[in-house]
């Protein structure tokens, strides 16, 4: 009955063998600088990913200040001296996400190693640091666009790994986030009246007490805002003559720059981006006819 069992078994593998995915490639830190963290039931695994692209911190322009002060706390960080948590808060667009790819790839070489973590999957999160722990290197987590609703617990996890938890977080684990909101979580009208004036000190209330105590858990926060128009001229510039080339630059490239902007309603470091690939593409497309 045992050698029929597996004989059976033996079929049934056979035939559903094609259906599942590869085995995942472990990741090799020495040799991947990033990853990706997918939560399963079991815990959750690291998958290698490649750089996204060869982004330079010189190719952000209007963030001078945020690029210095993320630059030397990580740097900091990567020389085992005292570093801050950070988030960078701020209008969408304005350069909080690239400016982690590019401090990747400017730092990499310099030990850095950069994993990143979905919004739902951070209930794993406290699985993921432990698993760095005893790790050579040093990582940034990073999560992109973060953001809670209310009834969202999912916070929960990340303030107990960014300063709750007994054991804190580990040595080798800095926290980084982008988001466009300062306190991550919805902040309404009636937070806020609970909130009472005690001689000239202000008492907030427990339900905004609560919000602003996990953004309080960074201890660097780095605002991000909208692009005047000389600064954002100034970015379409630079795109234009790295998408193009310098002649691609013009009177009439201002003005449709210009244009793009008014349009849609705000002025940006992607806009900028977006901008030079619309030039840049419709000129060399116009070109070849």
């Amino acid at each position: 009955m045992d050698a029929e069992l597996t004989r059976r078994l033996s079929r049934l593998l056979d035939h559903v063998e094609h259906w599942l995915p590869p085995v995942p490639e472990e990741v090799d830190w020495e040799r991947d600088v990033a990853a990706l963290w997918q939560r399963h039931a079991l815990g959750g695994r690291l998958l290698p990913v490649p750089p996204r692209d060869a982004l330079t911190l010189d190719d952000l322009l209007g963030i001078e200040r945020q690029k210095l002060a993320l630059i030397d706390n990580t740097r900091a960080f990567l020389q085992k001296l005292p570093a801050n948590h950070a988030l960078l808060w701020g209008s969408r667009g304005s350069g909080k996400s690239s400016l982690i790819r590019a401090l990747l790839n400017s730092l990499a070489p310099e030990g850095l190693r950069l994993v990143q973590v979905d919004r739902h999957d951070l209930s794993g999160l406290p699985t993921l640091v432990e698993q760095l722990r005893h790790q050579p290197q040093r990582f940034v987590v990073y999560c992109d666009d973060l953001s809670f609703e209310g009834h969202d617990d999912a916070y929960k996890a990340l303030k107990s790994v960014l300063d709750g938890a007994l054991t804190g977080p580990p040595e080798n684990v800095l926290l980084y986030a982008t988001s466009n909101r300062r306190h991550l979580l919805p902040e309404s009208l009636s937070d806020n009246e609970a909130s009472q004036l005690v001689g000239d000190e202000l008492h907030h209330g427990d339900a905004v007490e609560e919000k602003i105590s996990l953004s309080d858990r960074f201890g660097l926060w780095l605002g991000f805002y909208p692009f005047n128009q000389d600064t954002y001229l100034e970015a379409c510039c630079h795109w234009v003559t790295q998408l193009g080339s310098a002649s691609d630059w013009g009177a009439e490239a201002r003005a449709e720059a210009v244009r793009f902007a008014t349009l849609r309603g705000g002025r940006s470091g992607r806009g900028a981006w977006q901008f030079a690939s619309h030039w840049v593409g419709r000129r060399r497309l116009h070109e070849g006819r």
